[in-house]
């Protein structure tokens, strides 16, 4: 277990490494930090000096080893765009996206698992087909027109939700949160169940196959034997062996959520990380550019290891593979 964690975190560290290049990159070919920051009026002279003062005149690898540094202490400049600190802009965005992540994450969860069961157990009813086609509409459907339908039905038409903003929030410490008000509440639930969709239909359409492919397998067939009742055979055996999958791609899709929320962000105005990242693409705001970049990038790294782990305690197959050394 010990060797297997130590592993991953090798490979996470070569993976944030690469990520960390990529984005210094941005600094090297993506505008110029000094044009920004002083214009095209700016003197040579002082050009000499900014770019002297925020160490662009360094050797490349001196230049690089810095921009480490400074992001392993969470630091990455000041933003040309707005003159302040990204390490500030990200811890004030930071929390309206993983709120609204967690909320959309929740949401596919509990409604996406219980009917990608009943459409497997209940398969050729109607109602399970009903259920099959309106999961075919929410994979197939771009995630604005979803945000854009929700808005005109449930704020423009019937006006019971607000449809942009984060509405009340309340701090606690450097956080805050619209879990602890009712205006905070209403103004998730639009972008949060937009975002939620696409992930529900591809869990419950996941959950159906993986269910369906197990009950036929030998060890049901077994248990049936054995005179077990279907409640035990369904939810005792079949569904603890399907969600195996099903934590792998919930995990990827956690950090898909907070990666990829930019669209509905920018529909629902919605103050998170992904509408700082569309600013600053508008503006060529390299440093906040590569601190998202970097961001995203050990969301992802630690919801894969947190993954990996999950694997280990679901499946014992892994647990014996793992202890003579078979698993990679």
């Amino acid at each position: 277990m010990l060797a297997f964690i130590l592993r991953r975190l090798a490979q996470a560290l070569a993976v944030m490494l690469a990520v960390a290049f990529i984005a210094f990159m941005l600094f090297q070919y993506v505008g110029d930090p000094v044009t920004n920051l002083l214009g095209q009026d700016a003197t040579a002279e002082d050009r000499a000096a900014l770019r002297s003062s925020l160490g662009l005149d360094q050797p490349f690898p001196v230049q690089f080893a810095a921009f480490v540094g400074n992001a392993v202490q969470g630091e990455f400049g000041m933003s040309l765009r707005q003159g302040r600190k990204v390490s500030a802009l990200i811890a004030e965005r930071f929390p309206a996206t993983l709120e609204l992540a967690l909320t959309a994450a929740v949401i596919a969860l509990v409604v996406g698992i219980p009917l990608g069961v009943y459409a497997a157990l209940r398969r050729g009813r109607w109602l399970a087909q009903v259920v099959m086609m309106a999961s075919l509409l929410g994979v197939s459907l771009p995630t604005f027109l979803i945000g854009i339908l929700l808005i005109l039905v449930f704020a423009v038409t019937l006006g019971v939700l607000p449809s942009f903003g984060r509405g009340e929030v309340v701090r606690l410490g450097g956080w805050s949160t619209g879990f602890l008000t009712l205006d905070g509440w209403k103004h998730l639930v639009l972008p949060a169940v937009t975002l939620s969709i696409f992930q529900l239909a591809l869990i419950l359409r996941l959950v159906r196959a993986e269910m369906l492919e197990v009950l036929r397998s030998d060890y049901i067939k077994f248990a049936r034997a054995r005179g077990l009742s279907d409640r035990a055979v369904y939810f005792g055996h079949a569904l603890k062996n399907t969600m195996v999958p099903v934590i792998t791609i919930t995990g990827l899709q956690l950090g898909s959520l907070i990666a990829f929320a930019i669209i509905t962000e920018t529909v629902f105005q919605w103050p998170g990380m992904g509408l700082l990242f569309i600013q600053a693409v508008q503006f060529a705001d390299i440093p906040v550019m590569a601190a998202y970049l970097c961001l995203i990038a050990l969301i992802f790294v630690v919801i894969n290891l947190v993954v990996d782990l999950l694997y280990f305690a679901v499946d014992p197959r892994l647990r014996i593979e793992g202890g003579t050394g078979g698993h990679g």
